[in-house]
């Protein structure tokens, strides 16, 4: 909302004659801020039905050279007088005015007293936290999100490291070959991240003996990535890595996986199982805080493999290599349980 107030104030200087007459403007969809002007009186003449100026009467309001500079104090009066008025306007409530412009380009800060400065009052953080929330959530669940298990995996060629060299990753290579753990992490040179890259590369021979190969990706640049495998563990690095590095500086990796956050341009911890046909069949994503297992991800992997080997039948809850299976019908169902 945005409010005009056109008022005499005698024998308060504001950088010109005392008793002329002063626009205050305090208002703005966002925020409540206070400016304070001198206003000639043809400039106010000048004005349009419709509340808007003149183009032509627009001209730069310039102080007088033959005048004395204002009193501290009665600078910090005014301001303390325009810092009064703003509190009555609350900025949650406001609304714009029909026929009202902008704040004109020529509008005279209020001066900043030691006593007392008029300062824009801004949002809180609790309405900062709840406008990212929001835009979070318009990303996470809009309309044209297809849900990503089930079907292909976007295709990507970036730049990666392996074994201390830059080499081009093309995740449509790994189609008809093998299965594919594709795993987001934030950035690079951080706390939680480590721990999984290096968690996964300890297990690799594992994962490769299942036929998978797995990869990292982050907005991080090669070079990056690079010194960060470089430095040894014990420094927070990564040392040797057994699996590639992926570079997404461009961020569209990310996004078409949906585990970008916007306003933040990072990755959240997501992590994906892809078939040997390309196709997604397992995600999951954390929150930035939380480091995701590994043995999960094996355990999933191996799930996922036996129920493809064998499409019959479907894994119940926490199942491992060993354990009973299920026939997915009544009649097969009801052995399962009998024998658990």
């Amino acid at each position: 909302m945005r409010f005009f107030f056109f008022v005499k104030i005698a024998k308060i200087w504001l950088g010109d004659a005392c008793g002329r007459e002063r626009r205050i403007e305090i208002g703005g969809p966002e925020s409540v801020e206070i400016v304070c002007a001198v206003v000639p009186r043809p400039y106010l003449k000048a004005r349009s039905h419709s509340g808007r100026r003149h183009p032509s009467s627009q001209t730069p309001l310039a102080p007088n050279p033959t005048q004395s500079p204002p009193h501290p104090l009665r600078s910090a009066a005014m301001a303390a007088c325009c810092s009064s008025l703003a509190t009555a306007v609350s900025s949650s409530s406001a609304k714009p005015l029909a026929g009202i412009p902008p704040a004109s380009p020529h509008s005279l800060s209020l001066p900043r007293s030691p006593a007392a400065a008029a300062r824009p009052l801004r949002l809180s953080a609790s309405s900062s936290r709840s406008a990212r929330a929001s835009s979070f959530v318009a990303r996470a669940g809009g309309v044209d999100d297809a849900p990503l298990v089930g079907n292909k995996a976007p295709d990507f060629d970036a730049e990666a490291v392996f074994d201390q060299e830059f080499i081009n990753v093309k995740l449509s290579d790994y189609i008809g070959k093998k299965y594919v753990i594709l795993f987001f992490y934030p950035l690079d040179f951080t706390f939680v991240c480590p721990t999984e890259i290096t968690a996964f590369s300890d297990r690799y021979d594992e994962f490769e003996k299942l036929n998978t190969e797995i990869l990292g990706v982050s907005i991080d640049s090669v070079f990056s990535h690079l010194a960060w495998v470089q430095t040894d563990r014990k420094s927070g690095g990564l040392g040797d890595l057994k699996y590639p590095l992926i570079s997404d500086v461009t961020k569209s990796i990310s996004k078409s996986f949906g585990v970008l956050i916007p306003d933040q341009g990072i990755a959240l911890r997501g992590l994906f199982i892809i078939d040997k046909e390309g196709v997604i069949q397992h995600s999951t994503i954390n929150n930035l805080a939380i480091g995701r297992s590994v043995d999960e991800t094996m355990r999933t992997l191996q799930a996922l493999q036996y129920v493809q080997d064998n499409p019959d039948e479907v894994c119940p809850a926490g199942w491992k290599p060993g354990d009973k299976s299920m026939k997915p019908d009544p009649k097969g169902s009801k052995e399962y349980f009998a024998a658990i």
